[in-house]
């Protein structure tokens, strides 16, 4: 008798579970496929940029048709002689334009010096030397601003007006002129060294 009672709950979960089940089989229409499915052919966004021609590049004018001198200007058509670009004719349009700044930025500097606490040492009290030493070092940081040139150099398409290249070096101005453009040629010869790029 007990065999049967605990049969019979069996029974009964298994005929629950003969209901109906309450959820359908059902699906949605595939969507159509997208236009561009139909001719599949190169999509620029998948692939990076081809590199850049650099060689291309053999002229150059000042941009917006600036056509002033001074030291910056020099130093930068210096420069770019350096790199194998050249001025362009009056008769011929250029490769290049280029734009050139000089602007004055502050920087922060830190300089450390260490200072020893001193001598120690001297005679114990029977007149027998003893050994001393130097006292332990500190350092001492300070900080300080300075003022410094900052050279942009940035080259442009002059084709299409897109920025090809751009380089900045910066340089503490000497104490009289002469040094003063000698920093600003070896600060425009930095900005340019990494032209062209690779």
């Amino acid at each position: 008798m007990l065999r049967y009672l605990l049969i019979l709950p069996l029974f009964a979960a298994l005929a629950a579970c003969q209901s109906p089940n309450p959820y359908s089989n059902t699906s949605l229409p595939i969507p159509p496929a997208p236009a561009q499915a139909a001719n599949p052919g190169l999509d620029p966004g998948s692939y990076p940029a081809p590199p850049l021609d650099y060689g291309q590049y053999r002229s150059w004018s000042w941009a917006n048709g600036a056509s002033f001198r001074g030291p910056l200007q020099d130093a930068v058509s210096e420069a770019l002689d350096q790199r194998g670009l050249r001025p362009a004719r009056s008769n011929t349009p250029a490769d290049l334009t280029v734009s050139a700044q000089l602007s004055s930025e502050q920087r922060t500097r830190q300089t450390t010096d260490y200072y020893n606490g001193g001598y120690y040492g001297g005679y114990s009290r029977w007149n027998d030397p003893w050994y001393g030493g130097y006292g332990a070092s500190y350092p001492v940081t300070r900080t300080y601003v300075v003022t410094v040139s900052v050279v942009h150099i940035t080259l442009f398409d002059a084709r299409n007006n897109q920025q090809v290249w751009s380089g900045s070096a910066e340089y503490e101005g000497g104490s009289n002129q002469s040094d003063q453009a000698r920093a600003l040629r070896e600060a425009t010869r930095k900005a340019m060294d990494g032209y062209p790029p690779g």
